[in-house]
């Protein structure tokens, strides 16, 4: 598996190209696309170097800043969009959900949604990689809008992300590279969520 990140300048976020490894000619050559906050000069040649077929775009979540190179995108390649929303900034998308499995070519992609950071938010597992968009970036966790919208983020990272069994790759939306494992004992929000609970608890229980 070929990984190529592009550091996209219009809101400081990360795009990636995933690729199937190329071993000979006949090998597959299939790959996708995650959070085209841009599509510049250098992922194009990326893809036509090494003549991939884009299978798909895959979108952690609609903000501005990890779907503005959509609309060049889609006019240089004929290719589906894979979000939890319907539309992405006026585009049809292919309707993904907690739990699905998507084969393009061949890769196969685990969805794991996380709403909290936005109500869309989701993580694609490929391997042992995990494409984490804003919702775990390296020592932090995505910003929520509410201590409600922080519990549910929480909740579904623990059950869902932060269980995952081994170690993974982190790729987030912003920032450098991380692993999970880092994540589990250094994450500043994880290790805050835990502190600000335990002094809950402890107050409630000295005011009963």
């Amino acid at each position: 598996m070929k990984v190529f990140m592009h550091y996209c300048p219009h809101g400081f976020s990360n795009c990636y190209i995933l690729g199937t490894d190329i071993t000979g000619k006949e090998s597959p050559r299939d790959a996708v696309v995650v959070d085209p906050g841009s599509m510049e000069e250098p992922m194009v040649n990326f893809i036509e170097k090494h003549h991939y077929t884009l299978r798909g775009v895959l979108i952690t979540h609609d903000h501005l800043n990890h779907v503005h190179g959509l609309r060049t995108l889609k006019r240089i390649y004929e290719t589906k969009i894979y979000a939890v929303n319907p539309m992405v900034r006026n585009h049809k998308t292919q309707v993904i959900r907690d739990g699905d499995t998507l084969h393009l070519g061949e890769l196969t992609i685990a969805v794991i949604t996380v709403p909290g950071h936005s109500s869309d938010s989701a993580v694609f597992r490929i391997n042992q990689t995990l494409f984490t968009g804003d919702t775990i970036t390296a020592g932090l966790l995505g910003s929520t809008i509410s201590s409600y919208g922080k519990i549910i983020q929480m909740n579904g990272l623990r059950s869902k992300v932060l269980s995952l069994p081994g170690n993974f790759v982190v790729l987030p939306g912003h920032g450098p590279p991380t692993s999970l494992e880092a994540e589990r004992q250094f994450n500043a929000g994880i290790q805050s969520y835990g502190q600000n609970k335990y002094k809950h608890k402890r107050f409630r229980a000295e005011f009963d």
